[in-house]
């Protein structure tokens, strides 16, 4: 029989977990705006559904100055609960115990939240929020890193792994976010770096800030590790589910497709608005997304980052997509390195969890400059080609404009394993521009053309109608059909409810050799 003692412990004890570091560092939190560990797992999860694991997890105590030291649940609450009805793992480091610094015990807990995923096959969502390793733990706190990034390895490809950086991430603390699929970092109060301004400055000389090296602006603009920047712990909490309604909860489910009953194939002559007049002239290849998409909404993933390509989620008659699409705004939609490594990772990340792609292409070619040549544009560019050629899930692609050389390909031609590839009758499709191509072809009649721009314009088009044209390539068979702008929902939406239940067999193997 449970006496009052064993429930007054019990109670005890439990109000000495929920405490975390105190009132008075909770408070702390609150005045700058902040959640505690707690409150950001209650956010997270529905009312009621979170169930803690390893609650009273304590430190073994042997290491320097530790011995008498209460650490409520060592620095770092893990457990599961439901998001929108779907079973999720999280862990959220606690900044009020000992600064959230990683120890053994701490690392053992998070690995178990990780382990409880792979096991019952859900996503992990993990709160960052820490000072890094306890220096206390010496080599037992590098040890527990090493344990937590290896089971990031381990759920890669076979769990979503959603980072939400919510404070201080630096060092050996910010590679276990770097292996997860997405990163959402809060624009303050939140900082991830590998080395500071303070040892930057002692090793280089060069001063620097936070701002600098470890701020969301920062890695959502410039480093591209930042996927998504929230104003503060509730609206990244917003952007996780977000993101978690896109997503299978493991690699053996289909993502979460709600198909409309029945498929709308009603034309979008609204469409034809946003077309300009020429190729020459820029389109916000965003305008034409929100009119493919479901109510359009389209959660952009890397929003910041490499803007000459945009990548993201979204819904087409009820089916979850991943969208890539030429933003010709951005340095005219040539493909960069940035670009490239953007695109590839997108597209990697939807194989992986059985999303379908859906390609839109205007791009005039990969990014002509020394900087790219000598940075590796070689090497970054056929990580998409690998991307494209190696996933397995339904891909649609629609060549909107320009579709030039060998961005062609990388842009999911059909050679490259697209399904059904379908052009506007504005498409062009060629080695080169037109203009290019007839300055190279035709030198020689220019050079005696007495009216050589007059002359020229006239072959520009003619090779445009000629050797550019989408039926050119609709004759060769490389296109499944020239459709109108107008029916670009409807050709998508048919062609996904046809393509769902596409099996691709690939040859046997440990794993192919990306150029990574």
């Amino acid at each position: 029989m449970l006496s009052e003692k064993q429930l007054e412990i019990l109670r005890e004890r439990r109000a000495k977990v929920l405490a975390g570091g105190g009132a008075d560092k909770i408070q702390e939190r609150h005045a700058k705006g902040l959640l505690s560990a707690r409150e950001r797992l209650l956010a997270l999860f529905q009312e009621d559904t979170f169930q803690e694991i390893a609650t009273h997890a304590k430190h073994a105590g042997k290491h320097f100055g530790l011995a008498d030291k209460e650490l409520p649940s060592d620095g770092v609450i893990v457990g599961t609960g439901f998001v929108d009805g779907r079973p999720v793992a999280a862990f959220s480091q606690d900044f009020t115990v000992m600064g959230g610094t990683l120890g053994k015990m701490h690392a053992k807990k998070i690995v178990q939240s990780m382990q409880m995923a792979l096991k019952i096959g859900v996503p992990v969502v993990a709160f960052k929020d820490s000072a890094g390793a306890r220096i206390q733990e010496a080599v037992d706190a590098l040890s527990g890193y090493g344990e937590v990034f290896y089971q990031n390895v381990l759920l890669s490809g076979v769990v979503p792994q959603i980072a939400i950086i919510a404070g201080p991430c630096a060092g050996g603390a910010s590679y276990s976010p770097a292996l997860m699929d997405y990163i959402i970092m809060t624009r303050q109060n939140a900082y991830m770096f590998i080395t500071g301004p303070e040892v930057i400055k002692a090793v280089t000389g060069r001063t620097t800030s936070l701002e600098d090296v470890g701020s969301a602006e920062m890695h959502a603009t410039v480093s591209g590790n930042v996927h998504f920047i929230a104003e503060d712990d509730r609206h990244a909490i917003q952007i996780a589910k977000a993101l978690l309604s896109y997503m299978p909860s493991n690699n053996t489910e289909d993502p979460p497709h709600r198909p409309y009953p029945d498929l709308d194939l009603s034309p979008d002559e609204g469409i034809n608005a946003l077309i300009p007049e020429t190729s020459a002239e820029p389109m916000d290849v965003k305008l034409v997304i929100q009119r493919l998409v479901d109510n359009g909404q389209f959660l952009e993933v890397h929003a910041g980052w490499a803007g000459n390509i945009v990548v993201g989620f979204a819904r087409i008659q009820g089916i979850v997509v991943g969208v890539l699409a030429n933003q010709s705004l951005v340095k005219a939609g040539a493909m960069d390195i940035d670009a490239s490594d953007k695109g590839a990772r997108f597209i990697r990340f939807c194989n992986a969890f059985n999303i379908p792609l859906v390609t839109l292409v205007d791009v005039p070619g990969f990014l002509p400059g020394i900087e790219q040549e000598r940075g590796g544009i070689i090497r970054h560019g056929a990580k998409m080609l690998y991307t494209y050629a190696s996933a397995t899930v339904p891909k649609i692609t629609i060549i909107l404009r320009k579709a030039y050389g060998g961005s062609y390909l990388a842009m999911c031609a059909q050679e490259m394993g697209a399904d059904m590839v379908f052009a506007w009758p504005t498409a062009e499709i060629a080695v080169m521009g037109a203009e290019g191509a007839v300055n190279i072809l035709y030198r020689s009649e220019l050079k005696g053309a007495e009216d050589r721009k007059a002359k020229a314009k006239e072959l520009v088009e003619e090779y445009r109608a000629k050797f550019a044209s989408p039926y050119m390539s609709a004759s060769r068979g490389y296109i499944t059909d020239v459709i109108e702008p107008a029916d670009t929902r409807a050709t998508i939406a048919l062609a996904l409810r046809k393509l769902l239940t596409k099996r691709e067999l690939r040859p046997a193997k440990k794993h192919g050799d990306i150029p990574l």
